[in-house]
């Protein structure tokens, strides 16, 4: 194998934007991954050009013109985008690779625009890749580890494109660490909830942070952890152990089952100053919420409790709620949410709507058995563009017309002021009121009239959503193509449109084949 010259774009936007949330955010959202494959492509001698795409820059302009391969990393709302570079990179003879989230909940559409498609990626997998290092058409070749790496590269050995990434944010500069893979939990909906749960080395994870505090005067890390501290103790003590208490700022998303009082005062010892904890739903999820069998009020009373104890210790709190689940019915899921927001003010609440993302969970293998899921583009299932589950409990309109009403409450004049006061540090507050007058408030709200009007008024339109019609309506087209901007002449043929059933039809032969791919990678290195 000669040298190889070699690009690895982290996709974290979908397209050309401007929006303010955007310049702000979007270079803090890059992801581990596509840094680690950075680094295990330069260690086996190779060239390497990195790229975090925030949507500023201009992709074709950065990357070198002369590549051999590229390896893309996206999640399922980058996809469109992927598949326009991917056919634009084999215009000029360059041979693709896709990993990241799309890759593994849809690994047959991805295999139609790129040469391989990577589930789990261990170092063996990226060096088989550079051995053939070829295109293949008219499918790709998926490939997969039998599971998770047991041991990744940190952030010494990923620093310098951490640092060329963290340039591009004007002022949170977020470091990207992982402590952990998998998860403990068995939620339903989750691309982890089938992944065995496992801690990386401590010792990498000390050197990293005393490696941290030689780069800033007061680091911000942020755990990407799918639930961050299962294994508390060790956790906090590998911190103490590394750096002084308090002398690096962390972010994490963790279960409420794991944040009790004392694990908040040590959190708020070592510098924790965000917790982004699950909530999901007032009628399930009892364990991961730490609630039991509580339901409904009482539920809403005892998390509300909780919130509102760790906001004693943390500055800033995100309390995430999936929208439109299946144990939901009626208005009593949205107005309960409503009496939460008034008993924990401080607590910004994240909305998603109910999503089936392909091959991410067994659930939805059901939802397909069912017939539920819809072939939205994958352009608006970033968990807010567009839920394409039939809903079980609702008609379309009824359900938009329960987000509208529960977005409208949660950012109201009379919310946002009580959320400024009930958040005591200037920079949460701050991020509170550009997260309202952003995309995620003011802009939802916008975006969600319309759906519903259109569901009320345009008959093609509403019966996309009810299946009667699996033709894409001409907004989501144009939105499409809109967000693209110069990116959409490169978008393939087809490239709208994929088989929301493509899990249930794979099995069993194409699964079949995927445990002898997934034999070959793991037993390669």
């Amino acid at each position: 194998m000669g040298k190889l010259r070699i690009g690895v774009i982290d996709l974290v936007s979908q397209g050309p934007t401007r929006a303010l949330w955007a310049r702000v955010m979007n270079a803090n959202l890059a992801s581990i991954m596509p840094q680690i494959v950075a680094v295990w492509c330069k260690n086996e001698g190779h060239d390497v050009s990195y790229r975090c795409y925030t949507g500023f820059e201009d992709l074709t302009a950065e990357l070198p013109q002369d590549l051999d391969l590229v390896f893309i990393g996206a999640f399922t709302e980058s996809a469109q985008l992927a598949y326009a570079l991917s056919n634009q990179f084999h215009s000029r003879g360059v041979v693709t690779v896709l990993g990241g989230p799309h890759a593994r909940c849809y690994p047959q559409d991805a295999q139609k625009y790129f040469d391989y498609v990577l589930g789990f990626t261990d170092r063996s997998v990226i060096r088989e890749v550079l051995l053939d290092c070829a295109r293949h058409a008219p499918e790709g070749v998926r490939i997969s580890a039998a599971h998770q790496p047991s041991d990744l590269p940190g952030v010494r050995e990923r620093w310098e494109y951490i640092e060329a990434t963290l340039r591009k944010a004007p002022v949170i500069k977020l470091v990207p660490m992982l402590a952990s893979l998998g998860c403990p939990y068995t939620c339903s909906f989750c691309i982890d909830s089938t992944v065995p749960y496992q801690v990386l080395d401590f010792d990498v994870l000390k050197k990293d942070l005393r490696f941290l505090l030689t780069k800033f005067k007061r680091p911000l890390v942020g755990w990407h952890d799918p639930n961050f501290g299962v294994r508390f103790n060790d956790f906090m003590d590998a911190i103490e152990d590394a750096v002084p208490p308090g002398s690096i700022d962390f972010i994490a998303e963790s279960s409420l089952s794991l944040l009790s009082e004392p694990h908040i005062q040590r959190l708020k010892h070592n510098g924790f100053k965000a917790l982004l904890p699950g909530i999901e739903s007032w009628f399930d999820l009892g364990e991961k919420s730490r609630t039991g069998s509580s339901q409904g009020m009482e539920k809403v009373k005892r998390v509300s409790e909780h919130i509102n104890m760790i906001l004693r210790y943390i500055p800033y709190l995100q309390s995430n709620f999936v929208l439109g689940m299946d144990g939901d019915e009626g208005p009593e899921p949205f107005e309960l949410t409503k009496r939460f927001i008034d008993l924990s003010p401080g607590a910004f609440p994240g909305y998603s709507l109910l999503s089936s993302f392909g091959e991410a969970a067994p659930m939805n293998l059901e939802y397909q058995r069912e017939g539920r899921v819809i072939g939205f583009p994958y352009h608006f299932l970033n968990n807010n563009g567009a839920m394409n589950l039939k809903p079980r409990n609702y008609s379309w309109p009824s359900l938009y017309e329960h987000v509208i009403d529960l977005t409208q409450y949660s950012f109201r004049a009379r919310a946002l002021a009580r959320r400024s006061t009930a958040t005591r540090a200037f920079v949460p507050r701050w991020l509170n009121v550009v997260r309202a007058v952003s995309s995620e408030g003011s802009g939802r709200i916008r975006y969600y009239t319309g759906i519903h009007k259109r569901l009320l008024t345009d008959r093609a339109f509403r019966a996309y959503f009810e299946q009667e019609t699996q033709d894409v309506p001409p907004f989501y087209e144009e939105k499409v193509r809109s967000d693209l901007g110069p990116m959409w002449k490169w978008l393939p043929e087809g490239a709208l449109v994929h088989d929301p059933n493509a899990y249930l039809h794979s099995r069993p032969e194409e699964m079949a084949a995927g445990v002898e791919i997934r034999r070959l990678a793991a037993n390669s290195g």
